[in-house]
């Protein structure tokens, strides 16, 4: 008889980033990680890092730092100490992918904005909400959570392949079969 031993594998991870711009690229290594390993596919994988670095970008630039009462936990798994902003991602049994980050709150509440063409920034919540199936924001004692729901399933998102040994630039040939039996 074989014994089989099943590997559980986290649907969830929470982790502390420093409240700065140090701590981003650690949290999207980790969501991408971790994302991988339950079999969420690379397209919503691309949109749900794109995300998580949207809204921790926001939280360095808009928001305070969490106070070590506000309810940053270690990340045992790291081994880092209380960072100042609180990352969280979830796959729930409907197979809905959820980001969110927490910070300690800032002057105003975030809404997405109305860039001119030539600024530097204000397209995050624009961003989020394009990739995004929901997003939203919730407030609680001395800190702010802003949260986007997506499908963990394939999004609309599509990876285009071509067929081996195509050529690229002005030869490429795309395979459009499915799109001809539309018409």
């Amino acid at each position: 008889m074989a014994l089989v031993v099943a590997q559980e594998v986290p649907t969830s991870s929470i982790m502390a980033v420093p409240h700065g711009p140090t701590g981003v690229g650690q949290a999207r290594h980790r969501m991408r990680k971790d994302l991988r390993i339950i079999g969420v596919p690379d397209s919503v994988i691309d949109d749900a890092v794109l995300i998580l670095s949207e809204l921790l970008s926001n939280a360095y630039r808009h928001g305070r730092p969490l106070s070590t009462a506000g309810g940053i936990r270690r990340d045992e798994d790291e081994g880092e100490n209380d960072g100042g902003i609180r990352a969280a991602w979830r796959v729930d049994a409907h197979g809905r992918l959820t980001v969110e980050v927490t910070d300690g709150g800032g002057p105003t509440r975030p809404v997405p904005a109305t860039p001119s063409v030539t600024a530097r920034g204000g397209r995050g919540l624009n961003i989020i909400s394009a990739l995004s199936q929901d997003w939203g924001v919730r407030d609680a004692s001395g800190e702010v959570t802003v949260w986007a729901a997506l499908s963990a399933h394939d999004s609309f998102a599509t990876r285009v392949e071509t067929e081996p040994g195509a050529k690229t630039g002005a030869g490429l040939r795309l395979a459009f079969a499915d799109i001809d039996e539309l018409t």
